[in-house]
């Protein structure tokens, strides 16, 4: 355990190190901006600097146990081998501490003397040859508790990156709709005085919303509830709520992947620039498209798959960057948030998304709607046992498909 525990400690301080390295880098650069008469740090900065003073206190509280629990073991290890050395000390001035020989030949000569009747050597004798029993855990199963470490390890996370970076919002009940203006008024110049202005009906249409659900459910017996500690209930509906933040965290790449339009293509081996322009080539296609369909673009996203992070995010390193397109990631990072933006575009990486992918999204051109139902228990007592589901309605409306553009790369 103190081993754990040191590597807990430096793996803790590094990253303490690395926070504050970012910190002072945002800071270098809010610094030696304008020709190194400075200015002040921008909202996004400030943002970045808040979260990372947030992980420092966070880090901090955990440093603080830590440390002491680390200097009172080395303590306890320390007072542990002074008492065994006093021991040893003390039974060696007593005479019956270990025996050694230097030779077969002293050994033999002090057998034939302990024979001859020398008490003393024959002591001697019998503190060489005795032989101790040792008794080990595995001689007595019995009486060894079985322990288990908590938390339960689990491999999925509740985290949905694309769901998120949208904004799921309320579904309603009823039958669902989303009202959309399929045809506008018209404005025109006027061709001369007093002619007739263009006039034009407004038609507004509707985009239906089909909701699908989402859920599971597993049969627990009484006993395993009543026998187990921590509860097992609780695990289940802790696992089946990670399996429906999963589940709909997939069905929002799937949907944005059919839906997507082409866009530019990266080479095969592209540098920061490319990927800065390909960024920039994407916006410009999602604000015509967007333009086009007479609706407002909104913020822009890049979400990517996890293979793609390896491709652009060592281009866009968090060391003091100076005229760059970007102030940086930190790979450890992206499970905490919104990461620092490319060009004024917010990158995001889902595990949704197919290898290879990466698409720009614009929020105004996609929806999303969820009515969490939660969990939901019954009991069963013909078999003592008690059912327990999570559920809840999901939907992705795609409302503009042009406001989705996929960036391709060449092989």
């Amino acid at each position: 355990m103190p081993a754990q525990t040191d590597a807990m400690i430096a793996r803790l301080e590094s990253e303490l190190e690395e926070r504050n390295a970012f910190i002072e880098g945002l800071i270098a650069n809010a610094q030696q901006a304008d020709e190194n008469r400075g200015r002040d740090l921008n909202s996004q900065e400030m943002e970045l600097v808040a979260s990372a003073r947030a992980r420092i206190g966070a880090l901090n509280e955990q440093l603080t146990p830590l440390r002491e629990t680390s200097r009172i073991s080395i303590e306890s290890r320390s007072r542990a081998r002074e008492i065994n050395s006093e021991i040893v000390g003390a039974r060696q001035r007593a005479g019956v501490g270990p025996v050694e020989y230097r030779s077969a030949g002293a050994y033999i000569t002090d057998f034939v003397r302990a024979a001859l009747g020398n008490h003393d050597v024959a002591e001697r004798l019998e503190v060489f040859n005795r032989a101790a029993a040792h008794q080990t855990t595995g001689d007595n199963p019995g009486l060894l508790p079985e322990r288990l470490i908590t938390p339960i390890l689990s491999s999925l996370d509740f985290a949905r990156p694309l769901v998120g970076a949208l904004g799921p919002q309320q579904l309603p009940s009823g039958s669902w709709s989303r009202p959309r203006i399929t045809q506008h008024t018209q404005v025109g110049k006027q061709t001369q005085e007093k002619a007739e202005l263009p006039s034009q009906k407004m038609v507004i249409g509707k985009i239906p919303i089909d909701a699908d659900t989402f859920g599971g459910y597993v049969n627990v017996s009484r006993q395993n509830i009543d026998w187990t500690q921590p509860q097992v209930v609780d695990i289940v509906i802790n696992d089946l709520t990670s399996e429906y933040a999963f589940e709909t965290e997939e069905e929002a790449g799937a949907v944005l992947s059919a839906a997507a339009v082409a866009g530019p293509a990266l080479p095969a081996t592209p540098t920061a620039q490319d990927i800065a322009n390909a960024l920039w080539a994407a916006a410009g296609l999602a604000f015509g498209n967007m333009w086009t369909a007479r609706t407002p673009v909104g913020r822009l996203i890049l979400a990517v798959a996890p293979d793609m992070l390896g491709l652009i995010g060592p281009l866009f390193a968090p060391i003091n960057p100076q005229n760059s397109q970007s102030v940086g990631f930190n790979a450890g990072a992206f499970g905490e948030g919104a990461q620092p933006q490319v060009s004024g575009i917010t990158p995001i990486v889902s595990g949704a998304l197919a290898a290879g992918t990466a698409l720009m999204v614009s929020t105004n051109a996609v929806e999303v709607y969820e009515d969490r139902i939660g969990s939901l228990q019954v009991v069963e007592p013909s078999v003592l046992g008690t059912q327990v589901a999570y559920a809840g309605y999901f939907a992705i409306p795609v409302l503009e498909p042009t406001g989705v553009i996929k960036i391709t790369k060449t092989p």
